[in-house]
């Protein structure tokens, strides 16, 4: 079983930044796919970006330029700096880890930004 907690949401002006932090109970992050998708209200779960095998990178079009994923393996932990956010960036934010046949989300943390 592996347990991710999301931390680093809040409220945030436009043009702010924000570092979402996403901490594993387990190291897990060097293996398998791991990444932040969001949620904005009414709306289907997006994805934001990923990391897969802790090497090669992906970004949605929307964050391309903005938002950067991470890892630290020592620190079992996962982050997403955001920068140059928008109030279209509003939405919950969640962390998966995915690998084989494990799928695990975090609880999802949320991010407002404000105009």
């Amino acid at each position: 079983q592996v347990q991710l907690v999301e931390s680093g949401g809040g409220l945030v002006q436009a043009g702010g930044s924000l570092r979402l932090s996403c901490a594993a109970s387990r190291s897990i992050f060097s293996v398998g796919t791991m990444g932040w998708y969001r949620q904005a209200p009414g709306k289907q779960r997006d994805l934001v970006a990923t990391i897969i095998n802790g090497v090669t990178t992906n970004y949605a079009d929307l964050v391309k330029g903005r938002f950067t994923i991470s890892r630290d393996n020592a620190e079992n932990t996962m982050y997403l700096q955001m920068d140059s956010l928008q109030p279209e960036d509003t939405a919950v934010y969640f962390c998966n880890w995915r690998y084989k046949n494990w799928d695990y989300w975090g609880q999802g943390t949320q991010v407002t930004v404000s105009s």
